[in-house]
């Protein structure tokens, strides 16, 4: 596999709003593919992101996905169209549909899903799309990379959750600061705010996030994975008493599985765990991955 600013190599048709992508170790890498628009949130490609997510969880084969960009953006905001198409709506008020830019689903519908989700921020990221990438569970970016929030400098407010998962990974000074500036800010200091894992050089970046993925997908337990997001999200609400209660139920619970011994004895026999994989949500039988191949995609 070959990564730059253009994302994966070997990409769809150009016409495709979304490129989806398996390698054989199991990370799915859903590409935003609008960049003579810069990725700007709309209709064809939110519909596109959706059933890609879907997808990937639908796959028991797909252990960890990977968010990106294709071009000079991550996601450059919401899609706004022409001028007099932007006028006409602004017109219309009352037929306003504020759900339009978003899609039929909001970013925060990663949190709960049941697989990783790490973003590759090649680009500009601002107002929808940071929230977007915000919402990944981890985040790599390219050196340079924009960030802004945007909202306040539109006549707009925090859209879609961003008001919620901001303070929780920067802190409420410097969500406050952000949100309340719309200021740009670049990938260094996104980085020192504790909104990026890693700055990496741009023609690294997607191949360092697949890295990390497929670390993951090979060493760390599916069902471990998905009950850790589950904690890690639900308890956000929750005081500690009912989080220490709730996690003692929850190992309970992963002892019944085969995934602690296989832990253990992996660790001692020194090799690499083969943990079950998750099985898709219909589905009650799990089916193990095979092939641990990097650079071969599955394409279709």
């Amino acid at each position: 596999m070959s990564a730059g600013g253009d994302g994966v190599r070997g990409c769809r048709p150009a016409e495709e709003a979304v490129v989806y992508e398996r390698t054989r170790s199991g990370v799915a890498v859903i590409t935003l593919n609008r960049p003579k628009r810069l990725n700007t949130w709309g209709g064809d490609l939110a519909a596109g992101f959706y059933s890609s997510v879907d997808r990937a969880d639908e796959d028991p084969a797909v252990r960890v996905i990977v968010l990106t960009g294709r071009g000079k953006a991550f996601c450059a905001g919401a899609h706004l169209g022409s001028l007099a198409t932007m006028g006409e709506s602004l017109e219309n008020t009352d037929q306003r549909d504020v759900t339009a830019p978003v899609g039929e689903r909001h970013p925060h519908l990663v949190t709960p899903l049941r697989k990783p989700v790490v973003a590759a921020i090649n680009g500009a990221c601002v107002g929808i799309g940071l929230t977007q990438a915000l919402m990944c569970d981890v985040r790599f970016a390219a050196d340079g990379a924009k960030f802004a929030t945007s909202f306040a400098r539109r006549g707009l407010i925090t859209e879609y959750g961003i008001s919620w998962i901001l303070p929780r990974l920067a802190g409420w000074g410097a969500a406050l600061d952000l949100l309340l500036s719309g200021r740009t800010f670049y990938a260094d200091e996104a980085a020192e705010l504790g909104l990026v894992k890693e700055v990496v050089a741009p023609e690294l970046l997607l191949r360092r996030a697949v890295d990390y993925a497929e670390d993951i997908a090979l060493n760390c337990s599916p069902a471990s994975l998905a009950v850790i997001k589950q904690q890690v999200y639900g308890d956000a609400s929750r005081d500690v008493v009912a989080t220490s209660a709730r996690a003692e139920t929850l190992v309970h619970e992963s002892l019944l599985r085969p995934d602690v011994a296989e832990g253990i004895m992996s660790f001692l026999e020194k090799r690499s765990p083969g943990f079950p994989a998750l099985p898709a949500p219909q589905d009650t039988g799990a089916t193990t991955i095979s092939g641990t191949g990097k650079d071969d995609y599955e394409r279709s």
